[in-house]
């Protein structure tokens, strides 16, 4: 992928970040003022869409949860794509040292959370909540630091995102679905073979892919299946190539047109509407839960352990080597940051637990996670970068 590419993509993704901040810090005003009411009125406002005898009527949350972040899985699938067949992922050397890091990443987090709620059968289903990294909030955070953070450390930390995207969407699939609709599933595979069907004739316009996949996002979100999977289909089906060699390419078109509307709306607008916690009540019993203390400690320790010992790891058997511009702190450093589960947490843990009282455990959880994250890599990160001289561990 070309350096100005990267550049630009770095820039939006780290612009969006501090966008996050800021719609989350909104959202806990909100819900802890005045306009409590209104902010959870809202949300929970239903909202239909009919076409003759098909109507989809869900509550806004809803409609922001299954419809914009589907929207966000579409993005996430293109760039999947794109860096699977020419960019950060598509070698042995470039895919190695990111994807030992992000398998760390998911499997520490995971067995910390059941560690803490071994026992509790009503909560072990959350297992996968402080498995992710929020990219957009992780690169906000470097944005803060400037010029002064290595571009490949930036690049470092987009591949293990990205990777750990794609293993969120497995655990979706796998694990976070309800019961089958085989008439629905029946369609859907229909809508996907007609998308498939549109690449391998070498379709190249964006518009019958968009339809056939609007269909598929219907019937997927009628099977039980999450709907934001369909995004991930129709990103894979969108074509890297143009009709003839100087054209360009669909995919990065349709990637560089949804990149500003997911980093400046949709993540935004699902971090404003899902990180609303009302403190409330909150006392130090109900802080220090299981669920809240497994995905807390699993975001801040998990991580950190996950990435940097199985980076530490593999680097010492020689599977993989660390980028010559960056040492064992700025991997540290990394490795803090992508304990900012956010966006993704939250996600997940809707996905997992339904109701106010374990959705509010949830929501502590994620945020003081992290919070601890954000700070403590912002901080280690800035030190490193100050003493950029030191020598390695």
């Amino acid at each position: 992928m070309p350096a100005r590419m990267i550049k630009n993509f770095l820039q939006l993704e780290s612009a969006g970040g501090i966008i996050l901040i800021l719609a989350a810090l909104l959202a806990l005003l909100f819900s802890n003022s005045p306009l409590a009411s209104l902010y959870a009125d809202s949300l929970a406002t239903p909202f239909t869409i009919a076409l003759g005898d098909l109507a989809l009527s869900k509550p806004v949350l809803l409609w922001i949860n299954d419809g914009f972040m589907a929207v966000f899985f579409l993005l996430i699938g293109l760039e999947l794509k794109r860096e699977i067949l020419e960019g950060q992922l598509s070698s042995k050397d470039q895919i190695a040292l990111p994807t030992v890091a992000a398998i760390g990443g998911m499997a520490i987090p995971a067995l910390i959370f059941v560690g803490f709620n071994w026992g509790e059968a009503d909560n072990i289903n959350g297992w996968a909540i402080p498995s992710a990294t929020d990219i957009a909030f992780a690169l906000g955070i470097m944005a803060l630091l400037g010029n002064r953070v290595p571009l490949s450390l930036k690049i470092l930390l987009t591949a293990i995102a990205i990777i750990d995207d794609l293993g969120a969407i497995v655990i979706i699939a796998l694990f976070y679905t309800a019961e089958l609709s085989v008439v629905s599933l029946g369609l859907a595979a229909v809508a996907l073979i007609g998308l498939f069907v549109l690449n391998r004739v070498g379709v190249t316009a964006k518009t019958p892919y968009i339809l056939v996949g609007i269909v598929l996002w219907v019937c997927v979100l009628k099977s039980g299946v999450h709907a934001t999977l369909a995004g991930v289909a129709i990103g894979f089906a969108i074509p890297l190539k143009g009709k003839n060699k100087g054209s360009p390419s669909p995919l990065c078109d349709l990637e560089h047109s949804l990149h500003p509307w997911v980093a400046y709306m949709i993540l935004p607008i699902f971090a404003f509407a899902n990180a609303g916690v009302s403190l409330a009540g909150i006392t130090f019993e109900s802080a220090v839960t299981p669920l809240t203390l497994g995905i807390a400690a699993g975001l801040f320790l998990g991580k950190q352990i996950g990435v940097f010992g199985f980076t530490w790891l593999a680097v010492k058997a020689r599977f993989c080597r660390l980028p010559e511009d960056l040492n064992w702190r700025h991997i540290y450093a990394l490795s803090l940051l992508t304990g900012i589960g956010f966006t993704m947490s939250l996600f997940i843990g809707g996905l997992a637990f339904e109701g106010p009282a374990m959705g509010g455990q949830v929501r502590i959880g994620v945020l003081s996670g992290s919070l601890v994250a954000a700070l403590s890599g912002y901080f280690f990160l800035k030190f490193t970068l100050r003493n950029q001289k030191s020598p390695a561990v």
